[in-house]
């Protein structure tokens, strides 16, 4: 494979689209010492109260080991609380302080400004039509993350993604556990 061509596969393509979404969003938000991954988890805390870091996780795709650094900075920061789950002791339940709210608030128009400059080299209807795909693609992958997201929105996709990877195996057609 030469250079030009790792230029052209979808792997290397959107690991740079990553790379560049960090880059606009850090530039964003600076103001704010607001990480990508920050905003998402501090989202999901303040729309789910009391919700543990296992679900958490599951919810913004963020493997455990991640996570756990994400919450310690959100904790440091005065954004969120721990407290022990009155049902079980060992689980700790975060919830989404004053301040936390307000760095949302005054960083929403940052984040939205953000997104629209991602897509904004794109004509309207390349926009849609690449976010329909790129959901798509994301939803229907989801399961070879190491962090699989786990919403009700996307329960329905990992069964059908799972029967669309079946078929599309030869071995597991014919019942064999391994590819010949």
């Amino acid at each position: 494979m030469s250079l030009r061509d790792l230029y052209k596969k979808p792997g290397h393509l959107i690991r740079r689209l990553q790379q560049i979404a960090v880059a606009l969003f850090v530039m964003e938000c600076e103001a704010f010492d607001l990480t990508p991954i920050q905003y998402a988890s501090l989202t999901a805390i303040r729309d789910v109260p009391d919700l543990d870091a296992t679900r958490l996780s599951s919810l913004v795709a963020l493997d455990r080991a991640t996570l756990a650094k994400v919450i310690e900075r959100l904790e440091a920061k005065g954004w969120i609380l721990r407290a022990s789950s009155p049902l079980d002791r060992r689980i700790k339940l975060l919830r989404i302080t004053q301040k936390g709210r307000n760095v949302l608030t005054a960083a929403e128009p940052a984040v939205r400004r953000c997104q629209r400059r991602i897509l904004a080299p794109l004509a309207e209807e390349d926009r849609q039509s690449f976010m329909r795909m790129l959901e798509r693609l994301v939803e229907l992958n989801n399961d070879y993350s190491r962090a699989p997201m786990r919403t009700a929105r996307n329960i329905n996709s990992h069964q059908l993604a799972r029967r669309r990877r079946k078929s599309a195996n030869p071995a597991a057609r014919d019942g064999r556990s391994e590819p010949l």
